[in-house]
């Protein structure tokens, strides 16, 4: 048994993590800059290190999730979620359930918010965002972003909705009351039900074949009938049907 291998089985019955279902050549890169960083010279070693020191554990849980994100992040498609998916929605009720999964750094359920905001008030929105780490949320909660991060946002959105302070800005707090956060293992924990909406870009990416088709069964199980979910540019499903899906646009898929 490889040191690898061995490393994952720990990982697991310590954290509930099962980094088997993350692509393997991508993992152990992340994780091999990371130990020999920290001075170790194998998994072995890096495991006791991790396992004795929380913020070393922190520091490895940072590394394994992914998160790069931005506001309007391809910002067609959230046209296409503005003008076409949020009307068809609200035809049917005016209270939206919706979910960001892993939502990294609270871009996407932000602007969630602000998209949804030109159809409803904003105290009247409420939006479900998780990711499985803890250190993302606390920052997502702050809602503070470099400019970099808003570079696809309308000009109008961003005079209305974010106050400059310095090099960054800050998110107002009547768009920080809609957002929700939580920690969320997309691998292991439940999904709730009767959403109308889910949001989950830019992930699906990292993880084997198996875990792709778990984690569409279980957003598939989690939408109620009319739901939509709402995937990233690289993360086209192919054969919806066998989620009991059918794209309703590009990137945005139905459950029948």
């Amino acid at each position: 048994m490889s040191d690898y291998t061995k490393f994952i089985a720990s990982v697991k019955q310590k954290t509930g993590i099962d980094l088997s279902l993350y692509k393997e050549a991508q993992m152990k890169r992340r994780l091999t800059s990371l130990y020999e960083k920290r001075g170790c010279k194998n998994f072995t070693e890096y495991f006791e290190v991790i396992r004795s020191d929380r913020t070393m554990m922190d520091e490895f849980l940072d590394r394994m999730t992914i998160n790069v994100s931005e506001f309007y992040r391809n910002s067609q498609r959230w046209d296409v979620l503005d003008k076409k998916i949020l009307p068809q929605l609200l035809q049917k009720t005016k209270k939206l359930k919706c979910w960001s999964a892993a939502c990294s750094t609270g871009e996407e359920p932000y602007s969630m918010a602000m998209v949804l905001s030109n159809h409803l008030p904003l105290k009247e929105i409420t939006i479900s965002a998780t990711d499985l780490d803890n250190g993302v949320i606390e920052k997502a909660k702050v809602g503070l972003y470099p400019e970099r991060s808003l570079k696809e946002v309308p000009a109008a959105v961003k005079q209305k909705y974010f106050k400059q302070e310095g090099q960054f800005f800050q998110v107002t707090d009547e768009v920080k009351k809609t957002v929700i956060f939580k920690q969320h293992n997309l691998l292991d924990d439940a999904y709730g039900n009767d959403f109308d909406l889910i949001v989950c870009r830019n992930v699906m990416i990292y993880f084997t074949e198996e875990a792709k088709h778990q984690i569409y069964t279980n957003f598939a199980k989690a939408l109620k009938p009319g739901g939509i979910l709402f995937v990233g540019s690289t993360e086209q499903i192919f054969s919806p049907e066998r989620y009991g899906l059918e794209s309703e646009d590009t990137f945005f898929y139905k459950k029948i």
